[in-house]
């Protein structure tokens, strides 16, 4: 790679000084667009003692001129060492929970010189989480009935004396008055003598009367 003269022009930058100096690009704009969520750090692994080049959304603490964490280090000691390491658990240091990843920088030489890491703050989502958990959680009670929240058809209504009807060998006409007073008062708990015409086509379907039918649900 050919040396790049910095902005001033005076000086040309070495191949490692223009990597690091486009991570931190890549750093600043990361860390600005989650601000207070996700730390974004630079490390430059040249000098492990001052690693940090860079910082922001800061969350841990740290500073500029701070030393290589242990990951760090390895990457240092070991150039096989997998250039991302994606979502790993960590913490800051007040215990926080983190979700970490580590994206490691080589020159053309295969040499590790820097790694930018991401540090998410889990804490918020956790909390959130459970809120969510709590709001869509139900009863574990035995409900009377099952709802539904839509409304029912005289398709469904016709659908559901037949097979009533069916599941006890019969068909509607032919029910007797226990099953059919049963099958009555079941249509006006799920809802289905809420109907237009429902009434009238459970008359129908069970040869009785309108006049029968109110009396199945008063009796």
């Amino acid at each position: 790679m050919t040396p790049e003269r910095d902005d001033g022009g005076r000086a040309p930058l070495s191949e490692d000084e223009l990597l690091l100096r486009e991570a931190e690009k890549i750093v600043l704009a990361i860390g600005r667009m989650f601000p207070g969520l996700c730390e974004v750090v630079l490390h430059d692994l040249r000098h492990p003692d001052q690693a940090i080049r860079a910082i922001e959304s800061n969350l841990s603490g740290r500073a500029v001129g701070d030393p290589a964490t242990e990951l760090g280090l390895a990457r240092i000691q070991d150039p096989g060492f997998p250039g991302i390491v994606q979502n790993y658990a960590n913490s800051f240091p007040d215990g926080r929970p983190a979700k970490s990843t580590s994206i490691g920088i080589k020159n053309s030489a295969g040499t590790y010189i820097a790694a930018i890491c991401l540090n998410l703050d889990v804490s918020l989502f956790a909390s959130v989480a459970r809120s969510l958990t709590n709001l869509v959680r139900t009863d574990e009670q035995e409900q009377p009935l099952t709802e539904t929240l839509r409304a029912r058809t005289v398709t469904e209504l016709r659908t559901v004396v037949e097979e009533f009807a069916a599941a006890r060998g019969h068909t509607p006409r032919s029910l007797g008055t226990p099953a059919k007073k049963e099958l009555v008062r079941s249509l006006r708990t799920s809802g289905f003598l809420q109907v237009k015409h429902s009434v009238q086509v459970v008359t129908e379907l069970l040869g009785v009367s309108r006049a029968t039918v109110y009396n199945y649900l008063r009796g």
